[in-house]
C-alpha cells in the first residue's frame, strides 16, 4: 500500500466517521457522492503584545485513508490505492485552505484508476472525519465499482501499400495476432498494449514509416460495452540501399561489411539490422555500435559520436514519403570504437593455490588487419604460465576462433609437468529460440603439445602429443554468476595420440548442476560430475588424466590430492566420479550460511572406487563477480578439518 493509504483501520475510526455522515454531508460532484467535513480553520489568530495579529495559515497534516473496495478484483484495488496514495502525500506541502482540493483531487484520481481498469459506471464515496491521531483528517473512501467495459466491436484498417492483395496473408495474421478481442474486458493498458503491438508488428519488416491514424474507443456506460476502431497507414514498402559507416579511425571498413552483408534493393526488417548490430557490438572491436535506416530525418553526425536510430514505424513528417511505391534508404552503420590497447591485471588468495596474480595486455587492430591479440601471465605458488593468442572477428553464425602458444607449469603433490603448445580453438555461443533464458556454448580445440613429467621418487618422462577436444555446454539459469533457479549440463570428448609412437587416448566427461530455490532467499545446490580415459600408453599428457580434491570439487581434502599413488606423488587416475549436495540460507540479500557434503574418487576403475567424504559448514558472500565462500570441511579419510575460501581482485 502506498504511504498514509490504508486498507483497514480500527472501529474508533469507522465511528468517527459514521457521526461525521450524521453532522454533515456535502453535495455530489459530477452526479456522483461525495461526503465530508471540514476540520481545519484556514487561518490561526494570535495574541501578540496588546493587539491581535493575523498569523500565517496552519499546514495540513496528512489524511488517513480507509478504502472499502465493494468487491473490486485486486489490481484494481492497487491503481485505486496508488492514485489516491499520490494525492495525500501532497498535503505535507498544502496549507488547510488546500484541503478541500485535495479531496477533490482525490475522488477524480480514484475515479480515473476505476476508469482505466474498465469500470465506467462505478461509483465513489468520499467520506471526512475530524481525529486522526495526526491531527488530520480520516478519508473513507467506498467504491461500489458496477459492470466492467468489454470489447464489443473491433474495426481493424490498413492504409497504404499493406492495403494490397500482395499483402492479403500478412493482414489477416495481423487481425488473428490482435491482442484486445472482442468479449475481452477494456482495459486501458492493454489498449495501449494492443497498438503499440499492431505498430510494431506492421513497422518491423517491410514498412518503415508505418504509423497509427487516429484511433478510437468508444465507451457505453449504460451497456458496459466499448467499440474500438484501429487504422494503421503503412506507407510505401522500404528496400536497402547504399551502406554509409561512420565512425571508423583505425578498424578497416571490411569488418562492417563481413557481418553488414545484403544486396540492394533487399527489403527492409527490423530484426536483421538488430542482429547486424548485435554482432557488431559482441566484437572487441567496438564500444558502441548502431544499425538503422536514413530516413532524411536524422542527423549525418561525425567522428564518433553515435546515437541510437529512430524505432521502426515512428513517424518520419514532415518527410514522410507518400504514395504506395517502393522507397529504397541507405544502411547506417555508426560505431564507437573500442581503445586501442587494453591492460588488465588482478591478484587474489585460496586455499587451493594461496596468493595469484594476473595480468592481461590487448591490442586492438594489428598492422591494419580486424584481429587482435592477448598476451598473458599468471602465477602462484604451484602454477606458473603465459599466452599469447591471436583472435578472428566473428564469423556470421557467431563462432570465434583464435590460435596461441603457451608454457605451463605446474608442481602439485609431487607430479611436477612443464608443457609447451601451439594450439587452435573455435568457441561459439547461442541462445534458445524465442524468449528462452538457455543459452548454448560449443568449442572445437586442437593442440599440439610437448610435455615433461617428474613424479616424486619414481620415474620421469617426457611426451610429445597432440590432441583434439569438443566441449557442448547447455545453461539454463536465472543468473549467470550466482544462479539460485534452473541447470547445467556439459559433455565433453577428447582424442589424441602420441607423436613418437603413435599410441593413442581418448577422454570423455559429463558435469551436470542444479539449482533449486527454497523460500525468498535460500537455494539447494546437488553438482556431479563423471569422466573416464581409455589409452594404449602410460606417457598420458596430464589433462587426459583425472586428479580431484579441493574448494571446487570435494571439500575438506587438498587441492587434487585424490588420485593414484606413485612414489611420493599423486597422479593422474582413469575414472572420475564426484557427487555433492548444498545447502544454502541467506539472512540478507548478501550474506548467508551454507551446510554441504562432498563425496568422490579419482580411481583406476569404476568398480575400485573408494569413495573420499567431505562435509562441512561455511559462510557465502554475494559479489559482483559470484559468490564468495568460506569453508570449514571434515575429510573423513584424512580426519582432518580444513578451511577452504577463494578472494580475487581486478584492477
Amino acid at each position: 500500500m502506498p504511504q498514509g493509504v490504508l486498507a483497514s483501520a480500527g472501529d474508533s475510526w469507522r465511528a468517527a466517521l459514521r457521526r461525521a455522515r450524521g453532522r454533515r454531508r456535502a453535495p455530489g460532484l459530477c452526479g456522483r457522492t461525495l461526503r465530508f467535513h471540514l476540520c481545519f480553520r484556514a487561518w490561526r489568530l494570535a495574541l501578540c503584545g496588546s493587539g491581535l495579529f493575523l498569523c500565517g495559515p496552519a499546514l495540513a497534516a496528512p489524511p488517513e485513508v480507509i478504502i472499502d473496495p465493494g468487491g473490486a478484483p485486486p489490481k484494481v484495488l492497487q491503481a485505486i490505492t496508488e492514485a489516491v496514495g499520490n494525492i495525500t502525500r501532497l498535503a505535507d506541502d498544502q496549507d488547510v485552505r488546500e484541503v478541500g482540493r485535495l479531496r477533490r483531487r482525490a475522488w477524480d484520481a480514484a475515479q480515473a484508476a476505476l476508469q482505466t481498469q474498465g469500470y465506467f459506471s462505478s461509483t465513489v464515496t468520499l467520506d471526512v472525519a475530524e481525529g486522526a491521531p495526526n491531527g488530520g483528517e480520516f478519508w473513507d473512501i467506498t467504491i461500489e465499482p458496477g459492470v466492467r467495459a468489454r470489447v464489443r466491436q473491433l474495426g481493424l484498417d490498413f492504409r497504404g501499400a499493406l492495403a494490397g492483395e500482395h499483402y492479403a496473408a500478412r493482414r489477416a495474421a495481423l487481425k488473428k495476432n490482435w491482442l484486445l478481442k472482442p468479449g475481452m474486458p477494456f482495459i486501458n493498458d492493454d489498449w495501449s498494449t494492443a497498438k503499440s503491438g499492431l505498430l510494431d508488428a506492421v513497422g518491423a519488416r517491410d514498412f518503415y514509416f508505418a504509423r497509427l491514424d487516429p484511433t478510437r474507443a468508444a465507451v457505453d456506460p449504460q451497456t458496459a460495452q466499448a467499440d474500438l476502431s484501429v487504422t494503421v497507414d503503412s506507407g510505401p514498402p522500404v528496400r536497402l540501399g547504399a551502406l554509409q559507416v561512420l565512425g571508423l579511425k583505425r578498424v578497416p571498413e571490411s569488418l562492417i561489411r563481413r557481418y553488414v552483408r545484403y544486396a540492394p534493393g533487399d527489403a527492409y526488417d527490423q530484426a536483421q539490422l538488430a542482429e547486424w548490430q548485435q554482432a557488431l557490438q559482441s566484437t572487441a572491436f567496438f564500444r558502441g555500435a548502431f544499425v538503422t535506416l536514413v530516413d532524411g530525418t536524422q542527423p549525418a553526425g561525425q567522428g564518433d559520436a553515435a546515437a541510437p536510430p529512430s524505432a521502426p514505424g515512428a513517424e518520419a513528417a514532415p518527410l514522410r514519403p507518400t504514395g504506395d511505391a517502393p522507397v529504397t534508404l541507405p544502411v547506417r552503420v555508426q560505431v564507437t570504437e573500442a581503445p586501442a590497447r587494453y591492460f588488465s591485471s588482478s591478484i587474489g588468495a585460496d586455499s587451493d593455490h594461496g596468493v595469484r596474480v594476473e595480468g592481461l595486455y590487448r591490442q586492438n587492430v594489428v598492422y591494419g588487419l580486424p584481429i587482435w591479440t592477448e598476451t598473458g601471465a599468471g602465477v602462484d605458488l604451484d602454477r606458473q604460465r603465459a599466452f599469447f593468442d591471436v583472435h578472428l572477428p566473428p564469423t556470421l553464425d557467431g563462432s570465434q576462433d583464435s590460435v596461441g602458444v603457451l608454457y605451463d607449469h605446474s608442481d602439485i603433490e609431487g607430479l611436477e609437468n612443464s608443457r609447451t603448445g601451439f594450439g587452435w580453438k573455435r568457441r561459439q555461443e547461442r541462445k534458445g529460440a524465442g524468449r528462452s533464458r538457455v543459452e548454448y556454448e560449443v568449442s572445437w580445440a586442437a593442440l599440439v603439445a610437448y610435455d615433461k613429467t617428474r613424479i616424486d621418487n619414481a620415474y620421469r618422462y617426457e611426451v610429445p602429443s597432440w590432441a583434439a577436444t569438443w566441449q557442448w555446454l547447455r545453461r539454463d539459469v536465472n543468473a549467470k554468476y550466482d544462479p539460485r533457479e534452473g541447470n547445467l549440463v556439459e559433455f565433453g570428448l577428447g582424442v589424441g595420440t602420441t607423436l613418437d609412437d603413435g599410441k593413442a587416448f581418448y577422454r570423455s566427461s559429463l558435469r551436470a548442476q542444479q539449482w533449486w530455490p527454497v523460500g525468498e532467499r535460500d537455494v539447494v545446490t546437488i553438482r556431479g560430475e563423471i569422466g573416464k580415459v581409455w589409452s594404449k600408453t602410460d606417457r598420458l599428457p596430464q589433462d587426459f588424466s583425472w586428479r580431484t580434491g579441493g574448494s571446487r570439487t570435494i571439500r575438506g581434502y587438498r587441492y587434487q590430492s585424490i588420485g593414484l599413488e606413485r612414489g611420493d606423488a599423486i597422479i593422474g587416475a582413469p575414472v572420475l566420479g564426484i557427487l555433492s549436495a548444498e545447502y544454502t540460507h541467506y539472512f540478507t540479500e548478501l550474506l548467508g550460511a551454507n551446510v554441504f557434503i562432498d563425496a568422490g574418487d579419482a580411481a583406476p576403475s569404476f568398480g575400485q572406487f573408494d569413495w573420499h567424504l567431505g562435509y562441512g559448514a561455511g559462510v557465502a558472500v554475494r559479489t559482483p563477480a559470484g559468490p564468495f565462500n568460506v569453508d570449514v570441511a571434515w575429510a573423513q579419510k584424512d580426519r582432518r578439518l580444513r578451511l577452504q575460501f577463494s578472494l580475487g581482485i581486478a584492477f
